[in-house]
């Protein structure tokens, strides 16, 4: 995809009719595909602030936001509430000022605020979710997006105007970022067609979203963890090291694994002591599948069974695992955190629900190495940033 020119400066070019173009009827509901996000931005519902859009930001169902020019550092993290606007709210709590520009270090243990090039207006009857990107979440960088008067993070009301900024807060390692950097997605969405019940069963029969017999297919697809061990060595995993170098989050392929992690090899009982305030990279027990014209999200599972958190990074686009698209299956990579107690994770216990929802259309392109995705195929794999 060539690259988009800003979006016209008023407010009301989208609501206008930005979206007349994509003719929707009154039951049409979903995630909107790339193409439509396209025509969201020409209509001037996503803009930037004075610049063009990057050729590959847009993916197959979501858009990839970037980092602005500053990072503010605050006392803690915040939501706006109503009739509150987030640099109100920054100007009350913020402790300096960092110019992104070329690189700036953001250290453990702080939370960060940074206005985002990209700002929304968006028509009535589209709202807007948001989640890290994927190799945000595995370098155990916490991002959550907020918009002026939110009640929720990384959640946008419908026919929002506005700005956009990101909450970061890198937990493990310090990172590098710079003006125009990627740690957050956004989908747009058109109401809500989540595929449940009855459904979801004839999807799963029709498509394979799991490759293993009998799946719990109850509120989404169950996802377990694998603690048997991949390969010759018995591999279930990584532990982060503590006291590490800093990681460029632009960097590609730059870092030695064995500078940053511990590998974890299967236990006889196959299970794992999850030590507190420990970050993990583990993987799914299934290969999982999103057909074209679907998109999944994980969700916890159940927070009152156990004391951890799973996937900081939740989108699945179209194509995820899918054969056509590179996968064959794939597995879900879990980034894992466990709370104020140890807690004892088992093979095959189930961590997380993969929910599934229609899209509008089917992308024009899916996710695959055909558009440059990073983990199509995977198993157990950190993140682009490390060599393989």
């Amino acid at each position: 995809m060539s690259a988009l020119s800003a979006p016209p400066d008023d407010p009301s070019a989208c609501a206008r009719g930005g979206f007349v173009p994509l003719a929707f009827g009154p039951a049409d509901r979903g995630v909107l595909p790339d193409r439509m996000i396209a025509s969201l931005i020409s209509a001037g519902g996503i803009r930037t602030a004075g610049q063009t859009f990057d050729d590959d930001q847009i993916q197959p169902a979501s858009l990839d936001l970037r980092l602005g020019e500053v990072a503010y550092r605050v006392r803690a993290s915040f939501l706006p509430g109503p009739g509150t606007s987030v640099a109100q709210r920054i100007d009350t709590i913020k402790l300096h000022e960092i110019t992104l520009g070329d690189g700036a270090v953001l250290e453990t243990g702080c939370v960060y605020i940074v206005p985002l090039l990209e700002s929304l207006a968006l028509p009535a009857d589209l709202g807007a979710a948001a989640n890290p990107k994927s190799s945000t979440g595995r370098l155990d960088v916490f991002t959550r997006v907020i918009a002026d008067g939110a009640r929720a993070f990384d959640r946008i009301e419908a026919g929002y105007h506005g700005p956009l900024y990101l909450e970061i807060s890198p937990r493990t390692f310090p990172v590098l970022v710079r003006e125009g950097s990627r740690l957050s997605q956004m989908r747009f969405h058109r109401g809500r067609d989540l595929v449940t019940g009855d459904d979801l069963i004839a999807l799963h029969r029709r498509e394979r979203l799991v490759d293993e017999a009998g799946a719990d297919l109850a509120e989404g697809v169950a996802v377990a963890v694998d603690l048997a061990g991949f390969g010759p060595d018995g591999l279930v995993g990584f532990r982060a090291k503590h006291h590490t170098g800093l990681i460029d989050v632009d960097r590609r392929g730059g870092y030695e694994v064995g500078e940053f992690w511990e590998p974890l090899k299967a236990s006889r009982q196959k299970d794992l002591i999850l030590d507190p305030d420990a970050f993990y990279i583990l993987a799914s027990k299934q290969a999982v599948q999103v057909p074209p014209d679907y998109a999944a999200e994980m969700v916890p599972f159940d927070p009152l069974v156990g004391e951890f958190r799973v996937h900081y990074a939740g989108f699945f686009d179209p194509g995820f695992g899918v054969a056509e698209a590179g996968g064959g299956g794939a597995r879900a990579v879990l980034e894992v955190r466990s709370h104020e107690v140890p807690f004892i994770l088992e093979h095959g216990q189930t961590v997380g629900r993969l929910v599934y929802e229609r899209m509008l259309a089917q992308p024009d392109q899916l996710y695959g190495e055909g558009i440059g995705s990073n983990y199509q195929a995977q198993g157990l794999k950190l993140s682009k940033h490390f060599r393989v």
